[in-house]
């Protein structure tokens, strides 16, 4: 499950854009002697997540983690002992790891504000990149991303971390909706309901206990539904095959308090044709319990999904039940180093700023308790 407190701890300063000069090397010819035909990855943001992903990365023979960068450098030591990394080069300026001419791609696990900046500057330097999810914190995150977006490399592997995108699961799930084996498809539910994700803690100096307590401030995190929801989102973004028109929703604090952000958060979309999405998550529940994923029910049946199991419920007999083999994030890494090794270039920037928009939509319903469009709130 994805732990939001896993990317806590690095900030760059502010959501300013960067407009750095980079040294650009092909990276061929890094990699163009056995010694180094492995794929050179830098990892931008130590946390847990950032430190996860990474692991997944050096474990997998086509590539080795070379580069580790936080503000922080307590995050590094065990940061190292995560990703198994002996002697990696280290930075605190994220911009270093993007001018390294050692560097092949790059792994950005960065708080969600600094989502934007930071892709800029990985454009412009010629990198692959994986950009964990969400793309910004606003519509105008977004639109900024796609617009710059527009003048990538093309032949660069461009990934976002959503990571269903690439699960087994939901592949075989989708294809049975499109086969019509759900009939004719009639509403769709989605939640998150788990446990609070992250720990609040004291420091001494006020602009650095927000920084690194980003997670609690809904500017620096986007708030749970863009956060953490956005890959519920990303599915039904993927599945109905576009954005809703409209969103009506309601939220609350009723025991974190101390937070800025919402603990529990409820929406209702409306895809074209009427075609209606319960949304529902919320951060307060026992670790011992928790439902996550996505249902489809159509006339024919109904499909459970999400990334441990998929049930499908036919008009008679038991469930089919399939279970996922592993984490499905492992899927997606190795889809973009695959990618990457076989010089087949891809981009899902802008259908992750899309999904990073309807999350939006649903956050801006539930913030103000009225109707918000598509086209008054996103504009697309």
């Amino acid at each position: 499950m994805e732990q939001a407190k896993s990317r806590r701890a690095f900030l760059q300063g502010g959501a300013a854009v960067a407009a750095t000069a980079f040294t650009i090397v092909d990276p061929q010819s890094v990699r163009g002697t056995p010694a180094n035909s492995k794929i050179s990855v830098g990892l931008i943001g130590c946390g847990n997540r950032g430190s996860y992903d990474a692991s997944i990365i050096h474990a997998d023979p086509r590539a080795a983690v070379t580069v580790i960068c936080d503000r922080f450098e307590d995050q590094f030591e065990q940061a190292k002992k995560t990703i198994k990394l002996e002697n990696p080069k280290t930075y605190t300026d994220f911009e270093k790891v993007l001018s390294d001419p050692g560097v092949d791609a790059v792994l950005i696990v960065s708080p969600p504000f600094e989502h934007p900046r930071m892709f800029q500057a990985a454009l412009q330097s010629k990198k692959h990149i994986y950009l964990e999810k969400p793309i910004g914190v606003s519509v105008e995150d977004c639109k900024r991303v796609i617009r710059w977006n527009k003048d990538a490399d093309k032949t660069k592997v461009i990934t976002v971390g959503f990571q269903q995108r690439s699960g087994p699961l939901y592949h075989e799930t989708y294809k049975r909706i499109q086969n019509g084996d759900l009939g004719e498809l009639a509403c769709a539910r989605s939640s998150w309901i788990a446990q609070n994700p992250f720990t609040r803690r004291p420091y001494p100096d006020p602009a650095i206990e927000k920084v690194r307590n980003w997670y609690c401030y809904k500017e620096l995190s986007g708030d749970i539904i863009v956060e953490q929801d956005c890959h519920n989102i990303d599915v039904l973004h993927w599945f109905l095959g576009g954005p809703p028109l409209r969103a009506i929703g309601a939220g609350n604090r009723k025991l974190r308090k101390d937070f800025e952000i919402l603990d529990n958060i409820h929406v209702i979309y409306e895809w074209p044709n009427g075609f209606l999405v319960s949304f529902e998550a919320n951060q307060m529940t026992p670790r011992s319990y928790n439902r996550l994923g996505e249902e489809f029910s159509g006339t024919k049946g109904t499909i459970q999904v999400n990334r441990s199991r998929m049930l499908h419920y036919k008009e008679t007999g038991a469930p089919e039940n399939q279970v996922a083999k592993r984490d499905i994030t492992i899927d997606h890494i190795e889809n973009f180093l695959g990618k990457i090794a076989d010089n087949k270039p891809d981009n899902i920037v802008e259908q992750s700023a899309i999904s990073t928009c309807i999350a939006i939509l649903g956050r801006t319903a539930a913030y103000t308790g009225k109707e918000a469009t598509w086209k008054s709130v996103v504009g697309i």
